[in-house]
C-alpha cells in the first residue's frame, strides 16, 4: 500500500468514526451496531441516519445495549472505548421536536456536504466557531473604554510579573479552555523542551503544500512564542490572540458556542502529533521514526473478548481515555467498568466456542507516560433535547497504580476481580440482612427492630390511669371554671402539665414507676405527663414472661445487628486492600494537572488546577491569575457534588519517568538552566524584544505620574502664593479640612463678630467649662480646639507675654489631643474624623509632621481678629518660617496629608453608600460601597488603624450586590422583555464587573458562598422552560456570569462627593453606624 493511499485510508476512518460520534450525540444512542446499521441503511447520508434512528426508537422500546465487534483492525486511535460515548456537547435549546430533528438533518447535511467540499471535519468546524467568536470579541474589546469590562488596567504595574510567578494567559473571549489546556500541557517540561526546540523549515522548497501542514507550522510557529514568553516574560499575563488567530483561520465558521476542553485537548494533540511526523520523516536514516507527541501521549491496550460465540483479540492505539462519571463513587470504579464489558466468564469457559454470550476486556499493554483521563460528566436529554451536566461526586487518588489494568497481570487481576466478586455478592447479602434489621416492618414507615422491642417493652411495662382513655373527659364537670381550667392544660406543653387531680379524673394514678433504660430512643414519655397507652388487662405472670422475653429478643438483635456491622466493615477493608500488595503497586501514575468546569452543559468556565512537582504544591491557573493552591480547595472544585465545579479532564503522569518534570541540565558546567537559558537564540531575542517593550511602558508609565505630581506641586504652590498672607505651607485644597469652613472668602469674615464669639467662648470656658463656652457657638474641631488653648493660655498670656501664652496654648492643645487619641475609637464616634493630628498620633506619623500640622493650625488666618489671637498667629508663622526643609521632608508632609483626605473621602463614601442601601436604592449604593471599600483596602494594607472595619464593609458590599442580585433574578423571572432587559443590564454592568472583587481574596469564604449563591440562582433556570428568546439570553450571559477570573476589571466611575463639614460629616457617619444592626448576618 502506497503512503498515498494509507493516508485517503486513516481520513476515511477518521470520518466514518466522526459520522458515528455525531450519530451517537444527536441521538443519544450507544449501541455502535445500531449506529453502524443506520449509516449502512442511510449509504452514509447522517440525516436518513437520524431519521432511520428516530424511527426506530420510537417503534420499539430501547433494547439491551449489545456489544460492537473489534475483531477487525483498525489504525484509527481516537475509537470509543467500550460503550463510552463520545463527550462532545451539542447546544440543542428547542424543545419543538420536529423542528429539531429536521435542524439537526440539515446541519448534518451541510456538515457532510462541507466535508465532502473541503476535507474538513465537523469536529473541526465546531472549533473553529469558538476560536472566531474568540478573536471578534478580543478585537472588540480593544474598542471599548476603559469603563467596560474586559479592559486591561491602565497601570502597567498591576500587568508586572512577580518574581518567579508563573505566567497566566488573557481570556481573549470565551478562551478559558485554551488557558487550561496550554497551561497542564506548558507545565510538562518535556513538553515545553519539544515544543521550544522545534526547528521550522526555513528553505522556501520545505514549506509543505498540503493542507494540514499549511495549516500545522503557523500554529507550532505561534505555539513556540507563545510558551517562551510563559517562560521569561516580564508580564504577569500573556495575549495569545495570536495562536488563536492561527487556529480561527484554519476552520470557517460563523456560529458560537463554548468550547470542549477535551475535544480542544484531543485536536490539539492531533495537530501536534501531525507537525512532529513532518520533521521526523526528515531525520530519518532508514528505520521507522518515532513521533514524540505519539510517544508522549498515545499507548495501546488489547481488546480480548467474546462476540456470538467467537473468540476475538485486537490491539489498538488510545489517546484520551473516556471513562463514564454516572453511576460510579471513584476512578478505579470508572476504570473497572471501562476495562469490562458484557459477560466476562464466557470469555474463560471450556465451552465458550458453542457459547451464545458476547462481551470482552481491556488490558494495557502499553501506557504512555502522560495518561489523560476525559470525564464524561455531560449526558443528553432526548426528553428536553439538549444536553445535561453530570453534578455527582467522583473522587480520584493523587497516586493512581495501574498494575491491576496491564496486559502483563492479566491472571492475576482476573483472580482478585473473582474473588471481589464472591466478596461483594457476600457484602451485599450482609447489608440485606442488616436493613431487614435497621428498617423493620411491612408498611411504608420502617423503624430499627431494637428500638420496636423497646416500645414494646415500654408499653408492656405501663400501668393504666384509667379504664378508658376517654373516660377523664367525658366525665369533666360541666362548670365554666373547670372547663376553662381543663382546656388551658390541654393546649399548654406536656412538659408545663402536672398531674391529674383527684377531682379531675375518676381514678387516681398509681404510683410512679422507674423510668425504663432506653439505648435507642429518647421518646419515651416523663411519668408526670398525661395518660399513655397501656395495656388494661395483663396478669404479673404474663408482663414478667414478657418483658423477659422482650429484653432478650432485644439484646439478641443488638448482638446481631453489631456482627453483621463488623463482617461489613471487615469485607469492606478487604476489597480496599485486595491491590495494596507490592507486585501490583509498580506501576505509579502521578496526577499532574486537573482541568476543572463550573457551569451548565451550554455554559460555564475552565481552570486548571496544575502540580508544582519541584515544590510540591498545587497551583491554580485560571487565566491571568496563578495563585497557590491545596489538595483541599482542589478536592473541593474537582471532586463534584459541592456546587456546580467538577472535574471534567485528568492528566496523569508516570512516576517512574522523571524526564517529564526534570528541568534541563547544562552540558559543560552541569548547572540547571532556568528562565532565559532554556529557549533557543531566535526565541531569547523576541522574549527580550518584547521585555524591552514592556519596560519601556513602565518607563512611560513613570514619566507620566512624575509629570502629573509635578503638575500638581505646581498647582499647590500657586494657590499658595495667591492666598494673602499666608506662610509658605502646603494648605490649599490639600488642607480643607484645617480651616475654618465659610461661604464667604475667610479674609472678609466680619472681624467684630468673630472677636467677640471668641471672647464669650473664653469667657465662658473659665466660668462653665469648654462644653458650654462652644456649644453655641458651628465652629470645627479643630478650631474649637485653637480656641479652647487660646483661652486657656490667657493668664499666661497677659503675665509673660505672647511667645509665652503661645507655648503654653500649643502644649495646651497637643496634649488633648493625645488624651483624645488614646480614648476608645467606635464606630458611633471616630475621633479620628473629628482632628487630623488624632489620625496621625493614631497610625504613629513622624513627630515633624504632626507639630508641623499643629502650627499650621495656629497659623489659621482666621485667627487674625483680636489682639491675642493675632499675636499667637504671627508667632505660629514665624516658627513655620524657622523651619528648615531639612528638617521636615515636605513630600513626607504632603504624603500623610493626602492620606488623611483619602480616608475622609472614604468616610463619606461608605456613609453615602450605607444610606443609600438603608433606603434600598441598590444600584446607587453599590458604587459607593464597591469604591469605598477599595479605598479602605488601600489604606489598611499601610496600618490597621488607617480606615475603617473590613468585616462590616466587606459585609454591606457583599449584602448589596445579593440584593441586585436578587432583584435581576425577579426581573428575569417575569418574562416581560423590558424587564428583562433590566435584570440582564443591572448583572453585566454593576454585578458581573465587581465579582472579581469577592474572589479576588479567596479567604474570604462568606464572599466566595455568595458568589456561588449568585451562580446558583441563574444556573438554576438552564433546567426550566422558557421562551426561546429568554433561552438565548441567558446562554449568552452565563458565559460572563461563570467567569472565575480574579482579574479586576474596570467598574463604574465614582460619583462626584459632595463637600461636607467635618461637623456634618462626624454626625452623619455616627447617625448611620449608630442605625446599623450590631450583629451583620452571613452574608447570604
Amino acid at each position: 500500500m502506497t503512503v498515498e493511499q494509507n493516508v485517503l485510508q486513516q481520513h476515511s476512518q477518521k470520518h466514518q468514526q466522526t459520522l458515528l460520534n455525531q450519530l451517537r450525540e444527536v441521538t443519544g444512542t450507544n449501541d455502535i451496531q445500531l449506529l453502524q446499521q443506520a449509516l449502512q441503511a442511510s449509504n452514509g447520508d447522517l440525516a436518513e441516519a437520524v431519521s432511520f434512528l428516530t424511527e426506530k426508537n420510537a417503534k420499539a422500546p430501547q433494547q439491551e445495549e449489545a456489544y460492537y465487534h473489534t475483531g477487525q483492525t483498525s489504525n484509527d486511535r481516537y475509537i470509543s472505548v467500550g460503550s463510552q460515548a463520545d463527550t462532545n456537547v451539542i447546544d440543542l435549546t428547542g424543545d419543538d421536536k420536529d423542528d429539531l430533528q429536521r435542524a439537526i438533518a440539515l446541519s448534518l447535511e451541510e456538515s457532510n456536504r462541507a466535508f465532502r467540499e473541503t476535507g474538513i471535519t465537523d469536529e473541526e468546524q465546531a472549533i473553529s466557531r469558538v476560536l472566531e467568536a474568540s478573536i471578534a470579541e478580543n478585537k472588540a474589546s480593544l474598542k471599548r473604554t476603559q469603563g467596560e469590562v474586559w479592559s486591561d488596567s491602565v497601570n502597567p504595574y498591576d500587568r508586572k510579573r512577580h518574581e518567579n510567578c508563573p505566567v497566566g494567559l488573557k481570556n481573549v473571549g470565551n478562551t478559558c479552555w485554551f488557558s487550561a489546556v496550554i497551561q497542564s500541557l506548558f507545565n510538562l517540561l518535556e513538553f515545553r523542551r519539544l515544543v521550544l526546540n522545534y526547528i521550522l523549515p526555513t528553505d522556501p522548497q520545505d514549506v509543505p503544500q498540503n493542507q494540514k501542514e499549511r495549516r500545522n507550522l503557523p500554529f507550532m510557529y505561534e505555539l513556540r512564542h507563545l510558551f517562551a514568553l510563559m517562560v521569561s516574560s516580564k508580564r504577569k499575563y500573556v495575549d495569545p490572540s495570536k495562536a488563536v488567530e492561527i487556529l480561527k483561520d484554519t476552520f470557517k465558521s460563523n456560529d458560537l458556542q463554548q468550547q470542549d476542553v477535551s475535544e480542544f485537548t484531543h485536536k490539539l494533540l492531533d495537530w501536534l502529533e501531525d507537525a512532529f511526523q513532518v520533521k521526523t520523516e526528515e531525520q530519518r536514516d532508514g528505520e521507522k521514526p518515532k513521533n514524540p507527541m505519539v510517544e508522549l501521549f498515545y499507548g495501546r491496550f488489547l481488546a480480548v473478548g467474546m462476540h456470538e460465540g467467537k473468540k476475538f483479540e485486537n490491539s489498538e492505539m488510545f489517546g484520551q481515555y473516556p471513562l463514564q462519571v454516572n453511576g460510579f463513587k471513584d476512578l478505579h470504579e470508572c476504570l473497572e467498568a471501562a476495562m469490562v464489558e458484557g459477560e466476562i466468564e464466557s470469555l474463560q469457559a471450556e465451552n465458550s466456542a458453542t457459547s451464545a454470550k458476547s462481551g470482552q476486556e481491556h488490558w494495557f499493554t502499553a501506557l504512555p507516560p502522560v495518561l489523560t483521563f476525559e470525564l464524561s460528566r455531560f449526558e443528553f436529554n432526548q426528553a428536553l433535547g439538549r444536553p445535561e451536566k453530570i453534578h455527582h461526586k467522583l473522587e480520584f487518588p493523587s497516586v493512581l497504580y495501574m498494575d491491576r489494568y496491564m496486559d502483563k497481570n492479566r491472571e492475576i487481576t482476573r483472580i482478585k476481580r473473582e474473588e471481589i466478586r464472591r466478596l461483594k455478592e457476600h457484602l451485599t447479602m450482609l447489608q440485606q440482612r442488616l436493613e431487614r434489621y435497621l428498617s423493620y416492618g411491612s408498611g411504608p414507615k420502617r423503624f430499627p427492630l431494637a428500638d420496636v422491642l423497646q416500645y414494646a417493652l415500654e408499653f408492656a411495662s405501663s400501668k393504666p390511669v384509667c379504664t378508658s382513655p376517654v373516660d377523664d373527659v367525658e366525665t369533666a364537670p360541666p362548670n365554666i371554671t373547670t372547663a376553662t381550667q381543663t382546656t388551658a392544660r390541654q393546649e399548654s406543653s406536656p412538659m408545663e402539665q402536672g398531674p391529674l387531680a383527684p377531682t379531675e379524673a375518676p381514678c387516681t394514678p398509681p404510683p410512679q414507676r422507674p423510668v425504663v433504660h432506653k439505648p435507642f430512643t429518647q421518646s419515651r414519655i416523663p411519668p408526670e405527663n398525661p395518660m399513655h397507652p397501656a395495656p388494661r388487662h395483663i396478669t404479673e405472670d404474663e408482663l414478667r414472661v414478657l418483658e423477659g422475653c422482650l429484653h432478650r429478643w432485644r439484646m439478641e438483635v443488638e448482638n446481631d445487628t453489631r456482627v453483621l456491622q463488623e463482617s461489613i466493615a471487615r469485607l469492606h477493608r478487604t476489597i480496599d486492600l485486595m491491590y495494596t500488595d507490592k507486585t501490583m503497586m509498580q506501576v505509579p501514575y502521578r496526577l499532574h494537572a486537573v482541568l476543572v468546569h463550573e457551569g451548565q452543559a451550554n455554559a460555564g468556565h475552565y481552570w486548571a488546577y496544575i502540580h508544582d512537582h519541584h515544590h510540591d504544591r498545587w497551583m491554580k491557573y485560571n487565566d491571568i491569575a496563578v495563585t497557590k493552591s491545596s489538595w483541599e480547595e482542589l478536592e473541593r472544585d474537582s471532586f463534584g457534588g459541592y456546587r456546580n465545579a467538577s472535574a471534567y479532564c485528568l492528566m496523569y503522569i508516570n512516576d517512574t519517568e522523571r524526564y517529564l518534570i526534570e528541568e534541563e541540565f547544562d552540558k559543560e558546567t552541569g548547572q540547571v538552566l532556568t528562565g532565559m537559558n532554556t529557549l533557543p537564540c531566535d526565541l531569547k531575542e523576541y522574549v527580550r524584544d518584547d521585555n524591552r517593550r514592556f519596560e519601556k511602558e513602565l518607563q512611560e508609565w513613570d514619566a507620566q505620574q512624575e509629570k502629573k505630581a509635578l503638575q500638581e506641586k505646581m498647582e499647590i504652590h500657586t494657590t499658595q502664593r495667591e492666598s494673602t498672607g499666608a506662610p509658605t505651607s502646603v494648605q490649599g485644597k490639600e488642607l480643607e479640612y484645617l480651616e475654618q469652613p465659610s461661604a464667604k472668602d475667610p479674609s472678609k469674615v466680619c472681624e467684630g463678630d468673630t472677636a467677640r464669639t471668641v471672647s464669650k467662648a473664653a469667657t465662658e470656658y473659665e466660668d462653665r467649662g469648654p462644653e458650654a463656652a462652644l456649644q453655641a457657638v458651628m465652629l470645627t474641631p479643630t478650631m474649637q480646639g485653637i480656641i479652647m488653648a487660646i483661652g486657656k493660655a490667657r493668664n499666661v498670656y497677659d503675665r509673660h507675654g505672647p511667645e509665652a501664652g503661645f507655648f503654653k496654648a500649643f502644649t495646651a492643645e497637643y496634649s488633648r489631643l493625645v488624651r483624645l487619641a488614646q480614648e476608645d475609637t467606635t464606630l458611633e464616634n471616630d475621633n479620628r474624623l473629628k482632628h487630623v493630628v488624632v489620625y496621625f498620633l493614631h497610625n504613629e506619623a513622624p513627630k515633624k509632621i504632626i507639630e508641623r500640622t499643629l502650627l499650621e493650625q495656629f497659623a489659621d488666618r482666621n485667627l487674625n481678629f483680636d489682639e491675642r489671637c493675632r499675636s499667637v498667629m504671627k508667632i505660629a508663622r514665624a516658627k513655620l518660617e524657622l523651619i528648615k526643609p531639612k528638617e521636615v521632608n515636605m513630600e513626607e508632609y504632603e504624603k500623610w496629608h493626602r492620606e488623611y483626605r483619602m480616608f475622609r473621602e472614604m468616610t463619606a463614601c461608605v456613609m453615602i453608600g450605607l444610606e443609600l442601601f438603608q433606603k434600598k436604592s441598590y444600584n446607587e449604593a453599590l458604587m459607593y460601597l464597591i469604591h469605598a471599600y477599595q479605598y479602605n483596602k488601600e489604606l489598611l494594607s499601610k496600618g490597621i488603624y488607617r480606615g475603617h472595619d473590613e468585616e462590616l464593609m466587606s459585609h454591606y458590599r457583599r449584602e448589596c450586590l445579593l440584593k441586585l442580585n436578587e432583584r435581576a433574578a425577579a426581573l428575569f423571572e417575569s418574562g416581560d422583555d423590558q424587564e428583562v432587559e433590566e435584570g440582564l443590564t443591572t448583572m453585566n454592568e454593576l454585578v458581573v464587573p465587581c465579582l472579581p472583587l469577592l474572589l479576588v481574596d479567596e479567604m474570604e469564604e462568606k464572599d466566595i458562598v455568595a458568589v456561588e449563591d449568585m451562580r446558583n440562582r441563574w444556573c438554576s433556570y438552564l433546567g426550566q422552560e422558557m421562551k426561546t428568546n429568554l433561552q438565548e439570553k441567558l446562554t449568552d450571559f452565563l458565559p460572563k456570569l461563570l467567569d472565575c477570573s480574579t482579574e479586576i476589571k474596570a467598574f463604574r466611575e465614582l460619583p462626584k462627593l459632595p463637600s461636607f463639614s467635618t461637623h456634618e460629616l462626624c454626625e452623619r457617619f455616627a447617625r448611620v453606624m449608630a442605625s446599623l444592626s450590631r450583629t451583620p448576618a452571613d452574608g447570604r
